[in-house]
């Protein structure tokens, strides 16, 4: 039945995500593409943006290897956010970003939740019994193999010597607020997501934060892609705006200063 209700949700989320893809923007709109996690916050600032300068920003959100991916197979993207390193690596190595247009934005956390009705109990620290915390459930996670938030939470759960006593009841997901949902709706009663995330979901409550040192850094590169209009250089400094970093700290991201 859990998988059942599982393949159900990736199912529906997948129909919402091809929803959020721009089908017909207005040919001067800014088409953005960004990870997940950034929804919320994006939303708002594309308003504010919108409301200041009349320029129409489109968004399309999805784990940021699907985008990568979307952008190396077709044109429409004009900038992209991703929730790490490599898949913005993975564009620039391919010559589809404008050069000078890198930055980095943004820095996140790692954390554990639980259905926030449960009064779940866990310390991270190396070798925690995960496993136990568990019992018959599973650990809702983005796609370890490829989303960046799944690749973190492996390499967490790797580093602190656990990943091997839990990594047969993983509920992998095809994006971090996909993980999200599972948890919040009872479907998994632990699930790894960034700490943004959790604050956004009330029927979700932070368990513990991983150590820092236990993955790579989370952090949100953005670039303009190589065939971007002539206006998305100016939202991509909007986005470094004190307006913008008051939205994104207000959600919980940290700013990265330039």
């Amino acid at each position: 039945m859990f998988c059942f209700r599982i393949a159900l949700a990736a199912l529906f989320a997948s129909i919402l995500a091809l929803a959020s893809v721009p089908v017909a923007a207005a040919d001067d709109a800014i088409t953005v593409f960004a990870a997940a996690s950034l929804a919320d916050a994006l939303k708002e600032i594309g308003k504010d943006y919108e409301a200041k300068t009349g320029q129409h920003v489109v968004f399309s959100f999805a784990a940021s290897s699907v985008l990568a991916r979307q952008i190396e197979s077709s044109a429409g993207a004009d900038m992209f956010l991703s929730a790490d390193r490599d898949w913005m690596d993975y564009l620039d190595k391919k010559n589809l970003l404008t050069p000078g247009t890198r930055e980095t934005l943004l820095g996140n956390t790692l954390v554990l939740i639980s259905p926030s009705d449960l009064d779940i109990k866990v310390k991270i620290a190396p070798h925690f019994d995960m496993k136990g915390a568990l019992g018959s459930s599973r650990l809702a996670v983005a796609d370890p193999s490829s989303v960046p938030a799944g690749k973190y939470a492996k390499a967490a759960l790797i580093s602190l010597g656990v990943w091997d006593s839990v990594s047969n009841d993983l509920a992998p997901a095809e994006n971090v607020r996909v993980a999200l949902a599972y948890v919040a709706r009872g479907e998994a009663l632990l699930g790894i997501v960034y700490s943004t995330d959790a604050k956004s979901e009330p029927k979700v409550r932070i368990v513990d934060t991983f150590p820092e040192s236990s993955h790579a850094p989370i952090l949100y590169p953005v670039a303009l892609t190589k065939d971007a209009k002539p206006g998305a250089a100016a939202f991509e400094k909007f986005l470094s705006s004190e307006r913008a970093s008051a939205v994104f700290k207000k959600d919980g991201f940290s700013v990265i200063a330039h």
